[in-house]
């Protein structure tokens, strides 16, 4: 708890530009999946309010934006928590996550990743300055991006939807970039290169195995949060 409240404290005022809602989701999205948050930590929307120095109107929106999200479960009378994560679940999802990204390796590369190529690199250089600065969060964002637009460049219409009902389950249960991954983010900004390599090169098959073990950790099972 401490941890977040030095943030809330450097963020008091928030007098910057944007919408506050849109701020305090930011601020406590970044917190949660950094882990500065922990699973099952109670939210109390007016401590938060009180110690950024604002209302509570804009903390309740932000909290419900998460809770949209699944990254805060709210229980009526009870309140707001972090939401918990269960090893079944993760592996479930793991699983799952990979048969989907498996399925779309295999459609982009046999598009080799037509109109998606300079996405993909752009996507990867933003990887490799976020390690290079020390910047989990934009990391995370960056790697989820990465095999989202994997799904879009698969061409089949229906596989960036379902990738959308699944990202909120993948950011809770950090089956993409579990935020206390403590191996070399350079090792896996070069793993991505490496994976962007088969789409572009066409190896279907390769991509499909590639991509599925990536998703599933079998590739490095020391480094299972990639």
């Amino acid at each position: 708890m401490t941890g977040l409240n030095d943030l809330l404290e450097q963020n008091r005022g928030m007098t910057s530009g944007g919408l506050l809602s849109d701020r305090v989701y930011r601020l406590l999205r970044s917190a949660i999946l950094s882990g500065e948050m922990a699973p099952d930590q109670r939210i109390v929307e007016s401590d938060i309010a009180k110690r950024l120095g604002i209302s509570q109107a804009p903390v309740r929106e932000a909290v419900k934006r998460l809770v949209h999200e699944s990254l805060v479960t709210h229980v009526p009378r009870l309140g707001s928590r972090v939401a918990s994560i269960s090893i079944e679940q993760a592996e479930q999802a793991r699983e799952l996550r990979g048969l989907l990204e498996e399925f779309a390796a295999r459609a982009a590369a046999q598009r080799r990743a037509e109109g998606y190529v300079d996405q993909l690199k752009s996507v990867i250089d933003d990887m490799r300055r976020a390690a290079l600065h020390d910047d989990p969060s934009s990391f995370r964002d960056s790697d989820m991006a990465f095999h989202r637009l994997v799904c879009q460049a698969s061409g089949n219409h229906l596989l960036p939807r379902l990738w959308e009902v699944m990202e909120p389950s993948l950011w809770t249960l950090r089956v993409v970039s579990n935020p206390f991954y403590t191996g070399s983010r350079d090792k896996l900004v070069d793993e991505h290169a490496r994976l962007l390599d088969i789409l572009v090169n066409g190896r279907e098959d390769d991509a499909a195995e590639a991509f599925r073990r990536h998703a599933t950790g079998a590739a490095k099972p020391s480094q299972r949060d990639e």
